[in-house]
């Protein structure tokens, strides 16, 4: 008996993945929740379990192919029991005609292995994303690259010329903001509905499509006279996840940006003298896991830059705890894998952890967990020979802290001019959630620490 795994939904409201290497070739017989395939998401490069035992008839997927939710992806040969309806759904297993829209939940596959259901499936509950559909909107099932085109469309040539576009009160007060037309958009919401991020999306094309010469495709550019090579990639996972999520917080949080510059000589003697304590080895001291450690201390004494705006709830949450992002330039481009509980490690297990975490992320294994449920993030911009920045907020934190480069300069010192290590930090902050003071407050606090560390003696 043939049965096909379709995609599963991840979570998270990812509503597609990339293919980036099969474990398995067709004839492997594999056992039920061996990894069969390696897919990168938005978030994170995921192991995929295989959810029957048997073996691999057809891989219906290359590596590097961009794959909805739903759509098949590998057929197994396996013997015995009927097939559960969490495995298999599609034009070859039909459902009862009286019930069209338990097959489409039929599509969104389960994390590895489900047990067996009888009788109805359990409709899953409808989640906040804007462009998640639900079950009942499509049937029969259809992949989800073929639904936009072909549903939307006749609607959108049904409807007035005069009537106003599809979208909800929250969508049009947003685009009233930014000035957005809603009449030139289309929809990528359930039958054509104008969702946040189409408005948002239409930010960017005006300026890009008065410059734009008509698209050709890339391979069939030719360079002649006067004209210049190109080259165009899709954009894809990570980054327009990253993208998506930078453009929404800088729309989204009020940001302030303040700067301090200050002599860290003794912070860069301090780790210089820690080489050789028996305490540290084995363990590498930067300057950024000093620069965190400081961080957590100074978080304690302004607690207002480790909140969240909680818009649906109308409330501020504050966090009595630090999960510290750490923002990691990757191959796939940016992460900001966090550090649970950061405030609770000692220098030297910060630094171990900030270890970990940058090397996971550089190698493409940091796990989805680790990238949620950031509080307060640092991104590092001196590595890449930068003084300063202004850093935008990770969608949902209310500071960020950009530590700049390390430079040799003329400094005044005990009434002297001399060569001192000099560095700047870069605050930004959500105006909503932290004053001005406030983050001053919280800047100082760390360059008091940076440029004399035997002030934690004056703080703890």
């Amino acid at each position: 008996m043939i049965k096909v795994f379709r995609l599963p939904d991840l979570g998270e409201g990812l509503t597609e993945s990339e293919i980036v290497a099969w474990r398995v070739s067709p004839g492997d017989t594999v056992e039920l929740n061996q990894l069969i395939a390696d897919v990168e998401t938005a978030k994170a490069v995921v192991e995929l379990p295989s959810p029957f035992a048997g073996v691999v008839t057809q891989l219906h997927q290359q590596p590097g192919t961009v794959v909805h939710v739903g759509e098949p992806i590998v057929s197994f040969e396996v013997a015995g029991a009927e097939v559960a309806a969490t495995a298999v759904a599609g034009p070859a297993v039909a459902p009862a005609p009286a019930e069209p829209a338990e097959e489409r939940e039929a599509v969104l596959v389960g994390y590895g292995a489900a047990p067996e259901r009888s009788g109805r499936p359990h409709r899953r509950a409808r989640t906040g994303a804007p462009d998640a559909v639900a079950p009942a909107t499509v049937a029969p099932v259809v992949a989800p690259a073929t639904v936009a085109p072909a549903t939307v469309a006749p609607e959108a040539e049904a409807e007035p010329a005069a009537s106003r576009p599809r979208s909800t009160p929250p969508v049009r007060a947003l685009a009233r903001v930014l000035g957005v037309d809603l009449s030139q958009l289309t929809g990528t919401g359930p039958t054509g509905l104008i969702t946040r991020e189409d408005v948002r999306a239409q930010l960017a094309r005006p300026a890009a499509e008065e410059l734009a010469e008509p698209v050709v495709d890339a391979t069939t550019l030719a360079p002649g006279p006067g004209r210049r090579e190109e080259t165009r990639s899709p954009i894809r996972s990570v980054r327009k996840h990253t993208a998506a999520a930078m453009v929404r917080s800088a729309f989204t949080a009020p940001h302030v940006t303040e700067f301090l510059t200050i002599d860290v000589t003794p912070t860069m003697e301090l780790i210089e003298s820690l080489r050789t304590n028996r305490a540290f080895q084995g363990v590498r001291i930067g300057i950024l896991a000093v620069v965190a450690k400081a961080l957590c201390l100074a978080v304690a004494r302004n607690p207002d830059v480790n909140t969240r705006w909680d818009e649906t709830a109308g409330e501020i949450v504050q966090f009595h705890y630090v999960n510290l992002g750490i923002a990691a330039a990757t191959p796939r481009g940016l992460l900001v894998p966090n550090i649970p509980d950061a405030d609770r490690l000692g220098l030297a297990e910060l630094a171990a952890a900030l270890a970990g975490l940058t090397e996971a992320a550089r190698a493409g294994s940091t796990s989805a967990a680790s990238l949620r449920g950031g509080t307060i993030s640092i991104t590092n911009v001196g590595v890449f020979g930068i003084d300063a920045g202004t850093p935008i907020l990770n969608p949902g934190e209310a500071a960020i802290l950009a530590v700049g480069g390390i430079r040799r300069l003329p400094w005044e010192h005990r009434g002297e001019i001399a060569l001192r290590q000099v560095m700047t930090l870069s605050l930004s902050f959500d105006h909503r959630l932290v004053d001005g003071e406030q983050g001053a407050r919280f800047l100082v606090d760390i360059g008091a620490i940076l440029a004399d560390p035997a002030m934690v003696l004056t703080m703890v």
